[in-house]
């Protein structure tokens, strides 16, 4: 199952702190040949996500995303413009 740092935990919490109707994030799985990967505020999971809870953060992941993501880690930073980045690593 997907791990989230402790940066990306506060990240996932800040953004359901600014956006009243956003429980935590969904990521998605894009449809190309190429593995792609879409986040976006959710207030619920959907039909078949899975959803990661930690810390108070909450991400909702769809059945692509999940495979996609069982064996990694979620970091992210916000950059000087208030930017969010997110990251994939392994988990060890």
């Amino acid at each position: 199952m997907l791990i989230l740092t402790d940066n990306a935990t506060a990240v996932v919490k800040g953004f359901a702190d600014q956006i009243p109707e956003a429980e935590g994030l969904r990521i998605t799985s894009g449809t190309s040949d190429e593995p792609s990967l879409a986040v976006t505020p959710a207030n619920s999971a959907e039909p078949g996500d899975s959803v990661v809870e930690q810390d108070g953060a909450t991400v909702f992941l769809d059945e692509s995303a999940t495979t996609l993501l069982d064996d990694k880690v979620l970091d992210a930073r916000v950059d000087a413009e208030g930017n969010v980045e997110f990251g994939l690593g392994q988990q060890a």
